[in-house]
């Protein structure tokens, strides 16, 4: 008993404030990407992300949550505006030390070579 109610605790404070749908279209229609999304202080401060991502902090059913997006400010405020109005706090610079062209960037398959 002691366990399942633990774990419904947790997921309760990790409840997401975006909807799956929300998310796979704020790439399309403002052209951010959500990282980490209502993580901790120590997630979303990660230094293994772009260095063009920010840290978000707003209000969501009176808790402060923290999220790691990349875009442009102007389009993180729009996004976020759009979804929490009054409740957006912050937007800062996030600490990511990886170039951005080269963020999520795998190395291509070396091709088979044939025998002539």
């Amino acid at each position: 008993m002691t366990t399942e109610t633990t774990t419904e605790k947790k997921a309760a404070e990790k409840s997401s404030p975006w909807l799956p749908t929300e998310r796979e279209s704020s790439r399309e229609k403002y052209g951010c990407e959500i990282i980490v999304e209502n993580g901790s202080n120590t997630e979303v401060a990660t230094k293994k992300a772009p260095t063009d991502a920010y840290i978000i902090n707003y209000m969501h059913e009176d808790k402060v949550c923290s999220d790691l997006t990349r875009g442009t400010k102007t389009t993180l405020f729009d996004m976020y505006w759009d979804k929490f109005k009054e409740g957006l706090k912050s937007i800062e610079y996030g600490q990511g030390t990886i170039k951005p062209n080269l963020w999520g960037y795998a190395p291509p398959q070396a091709k088979k070579k044939r025998k002539s």
